[in-house]
C-alpha cells in the first residue's frame, strides 16, 4: 500500500472515531440531561388535599382529570396537578386512626409541602348552617377525656367530663397540646379565596374531632360551650397530630353537611363533600401562585 493510501485509511479511520466520541458525548448529554430533569420533578413536593370519602374526593379528581391510583395497604392516593401544580389527593377513610394511619403513609410516600384534610361535618354554632365552610384555624381531639371518680350507684356525669391533654415528644422534651393550629400562612390562602365559595359563608372556627357522631342536643351545645368548637367530625386532630410530628404544615377545612342546633332541616352529605372540594380546588390554585 502506498503512502498515500495509508494516509487516507488513517485520515478515514481518525474521522470516524471523532465522529463516534461526539455521537457517545451527545447521548450522554442527553441522558443526563433527562436524568436530572426526572430528579427534578421528583424534587418537586406535591400539595396533600384529604378526604375521608369519594364524595368528599370527587371534585378533586374531577379537576385533576389525568392522575394516577396507588394503592399502599388499605389507603388510596391519586397523583396528577391542579393549575400545573403536583397534588395528592388521599381518601384516608373515616375516623381517627385511619386518618392517623394514612397520613403517616401520605408524609413517608409522599413527602407534601402541606396538607389540606378537608370534607363534611356536623354543626356545633347555632350560627352556622349546612354548606357554611369552616377554615380550622384551630383542631381539637374532644374524644381525649377523662372522668373523675365516682363510687358504685352513683351514675355518670358526662357534663363533668373533663377534656385531656395531647402529649407529644419535641426534641426530646414531652409537650401538650390542648389543641393543633392550622398553619397561619395556609390559613391567609384559605381566607384570600374565601369570596369564590358561593354556597354559604366562610367562616374561622374551631374544629372537633372524635370517634363519636353526636346528635343529643345538650351534648352538642356543650362541647360549643366548654370546648369552642364550631363543628364536629372524624379525622382533623388526628390528621394535625401527624403533621405536627413530621413538621409538615397543616390546614383544616370543613363544609356543614347537617346540624341538629340551627334551623336547617336537611342532611346532604353528597352535596357538602362537593362544594368543600371544590373550595379546596380554588385553595391548591391560590397556593400555586
Amino acid at each position: 500500500m502506498s503512502n498515500l493510501m495509508r494516509l487516507k485509511v488513517f485520515a478515514a479511520t481518525l474521522i470516524c472515531a471523532l465522529v463516534l466520541a461526539g455521537c457517545s458525548t451527545a447521548t450522554g448529554e442527553t441522558n443526563d440531561s433527562k436524568e436530572d430533569e426526572q430528579n427534578e420533578q421528583n424534587d418537586v413536593q406535591p400539595i396533600a388535599v384529604q378526604g375521608a370519602m369519594d364524595v368528599e374526593i370527587s371534585a378533586l379528581l374531577d379537576e385533576m382529570k389525568d392522575y394516577k391510583e396507588e394503592q399502599h395497604g388499605n389507603y388510596t392516593f391519586y397523583t396528577g396537578k391542579i393549575a400545573d401544580t403536583p397534588v395528592v389527593v388521599s381518601r384516608t377513610e373515616v375516623g381517627m386512626v385511619h386518618a392517623a394511619a394514612s397520613t403517616t403513609v401520605l408524609i413517608e410516600k409522599y413527602n407534601p409541602k402541606a396538607i389540606i384534610n378537608q370534607g363534611t361535618a356536623g354543626g356545633h354554632d347555632p350560627d352556622l348552617h349546612v354548606f357554611d365552610t369552616v377554615i380550622g384555624t384551630e383542631v381539637m381531639n374532644i374524644g381525649n377525656m377523662r372522668t373523675e371518680h365516682l363510687d358504685d350507684e352513683q351514675g355518670m356525669k358526662p357534663d363533668k367530663w373533663l377534656f385531656m391533654s395531647t402529649g407529644m415528644r419535641e426534641d426530646g422534651e414531652e409537650v401538650e397540646y390542648e389543641s393543633f393550629e392550622s398553619d397561619p400562612e395556609l390559613v391567609k390562602i384559605a381566607l384570600s379565596v374565601a369570596d369564590q365559595y358561593k354556597y354559604g359563608e366562610v367562616v374561622e372556627g374551631k374544629v372537633g374531632s372524635a370517634d363519636f357522631w353526636n346528635r343529643e342536643i345538650d351534648r352538642i351545645q356543650w362541647f360549643h360551650e366548654n370546648a369552642g368548637t364550631s363543628v364536629e367530625e372524624m379525622e382533623a386532630a388526628s390528621v394535625a397530630q401527624v403533621a405536627k410530628g413530621f413538621n409538615v404544615p397543616y390546614l383544616s377545612v370543613r363544609t356543614v353537611s347537617n346540624s341538629e342546633v340551627s334551623e336547617d332541616n336537611i342532611e346532604d352529605l353528597e352535596t357538602a363533600g362537593q362544594y368543600g372540594a371544590e373550595y379546596a380546588v380554588d385553595i391548591v390554585k391560590a397556593m400555586s401562585k
